[in-house]
């Protein structure tokens, strides 16, 4: 929860520094330097949770599960004896995922160093996701090509791809599904982003429920001088 404090605090001094007009400009420096350190330890915390053992696999809400087409002969295929083969595709699919997530800390701390006052009071005045939209909008591109890479010599290393199309033929062997359906490397960093995103999204939209809560001390220690 430490990104939840450090934002938390600085979207209220931000909030703050319109009651203090002759203090504007000094208040607008600071408090964009003050909201770049927050969202890089932030993301950099993010990052950490995921991409780990379990960082995926063991967080419902980010677990990888099969690709739709996949979801809807599951059942049928563990009624066949086939049940492994999802157990170990679903299993290796967030093992790939948390082994790509941790390529996403240095791109998140680039985004935050290139970020400008416009962009700071952008993150202030948008949405309860204003700040995760910015992370998405200047990062999503270079981390899918990041992620790629990753993920496929995840799956070779541990012969996802091969389980995969095992288990594919196995489903279209039963007139169920086509292996072309899916493709289980783009399918996997996609739902790898996806989750990165959202988890960084559930804190923002926690933070902005209770703006300053457990933000006090930060509040004292950043803006004390300007109070």
């Amino acid at each position: 929860m430490r990104f939840a404090v450090l934002v938390c605090c600085i979207f209220a001094l931000l909030h703050a520094a319109g009651a203090h007009a002759q203090l504007e400009s000094i208040t607008s420096r600071e408090a964009t330097a003050a909201l770049k350190a927050a969202l890089e330890k932030g993301s950099s915390a993010a990052v950490a949770r995921l991409g780990r053992t379990d960082g995926f696999f063991g967080n419902p809400q980010v677990k990888i599960p099969l690709p739709e087409s996949m979801q809807r002969t599951e059942n049928l295929m563990r009624r066949f004896g086939l049940g492994r083969y999802a157990d170990e595709l679903i299993l290796g699919m967030n093992r790939a995922a948390e082994a790509a997530v941790p390529e996403a800390k240095q791109l998140f701390v680039d985004s935050v160093r290139k970020m400008t006052l416009q962009d700071a009071k952008g993150i202030l005045q948008g949405g309860e996701t204003a700040g995760t939209e910015y992370f998405r909008r200047t990062t999503e591109a270079q981390l899918r090509k990041r992620f790629l890479p990753i993920v496929q010599r995840s799956t070779e290393k541990v012969g996802l791809v091969q389980q995969y199309d095992d288990y594919a033929e196995k489903v279209a062997a039963l007139g169920l599904v086509k292996k072309e359906d899916a493709n289980l490397e783009e399918y996997v960093t996609q739902k790898t982003l996806d989750g990165l995103f959202l988890m960084v999204a559930e804190e923002e939209k926690a933070i902005r429920k209770d703006p300053v809560g457990t933000g006090t001390a930060i509040i004292k220690k950043v803006f004390g001088a300007l109070l």
